[in-house]
């Protein structure tokens, strides 16, 4: 529960979740510890907050920060779409990253970890004995991902039960698409190489069409999102034969 408040607010108190949870100061300070020590939060004065980089570009960071309430459920509803999961491609992008984030600790100790994103890659990093295979490339700051021929042809030679992707915008009738080539040439490599697709996106995206596709609707398995997305949209989504969860 404390993970859960870290995930949506960033950074909480000690005093406001004791409030919440009618629990002592002490041990919360206690659990937060626990959470630090496993690297899910990062402790500051009275409180804790969402483990960072050092360095996080602007826009990144702006995109990070948008709906961050709505994609901490997103994420943490994700999380039970892979427990089946041996192998999982991870995408670029802040839903993605808190997807990661989430995940809990029979999942870190059995997933392995494929992706691109230095934000996976520097939570991932920080469990104990962690699965992963970090693809690298020409890095793009903006995105805080590695792109070009050297990921994509790297991503060519693995397969992954799941891929777990973020969009700039999803529709029936576009697809996914996003503002980048390169970040999008990495998705649809993804997405070809995955056996099921989740989306996770909320309703920002949902309805919009942005610069250049990654795959087209039917690529989509299932689409996690929140309840203010567009209902008709949904319904076409849903037609296409994409499985619609609203948490």
């Amino acid at each position: 529960m404390i993970l859960d408040r870290v995930l949506e607010r960033d950074t909480v108190t000690i005093k406001e979740l004791a409030d919440e949870f009618h629990l002592t100061e002490m041990s919360l300070r206690r659990d937060i510890n626990a959470l630090a020590e496993a690297g899910q939060v990062a402790r500051v004065r009275g409180g804790a907050t969402r483990p960072r980089t050092a360095v996080t570009p602007k826009r990144y960071q702006d995109v990070e920060q948008r709906n961050a309430t709505a994609k901490a459920r997103i994420a943490r509803a994700a999380t039970n779409l892979l427990d089946d999961a041996v192998t999982a491609f991870f995408y670029s992008g802040s839903t993605v990253a808190r997807v990661a984030e989430a995940l809990n600790e029979e999942q870190r100790r059995n997933l392995t970890v494929v992706t691109s994103s230095l934000p996976v890659i520097n939570t991932v990093s920080s469990w104990d004995s962690p699965h992963l295979v970090a693809v690298g490339g020409l890095y793009l700051p903006a995105y805080m991902a590695f792109v070009g021929p050297q990921a994509v042809d790297s991503l060519r030679q693995i397969s992954a039960d799941v891929a777990v992707v973020g969009c700039d915008g999803l529709s029936a009738a576009e697809g996914l698409t996003t503002p980048h080539q390169f970040v999008a040439e990495i998705g649809a490599v993804l997405i070809e190489r995955a056996r099921r697709t989740i989306v996770v996106a909320d309703s920002s995206k949902i309805g919009r069409r942005g610069f250049t596709s990654i795959a087209p609707s039917g690529a989509v398995d299932c689409l996690v999102t929140d309840s203010a997305a567009d209902a008709n949209e949904l319904a076409a989504l849903r037609e296409t034969g994409v499985e619609v969860r609203v948490v």
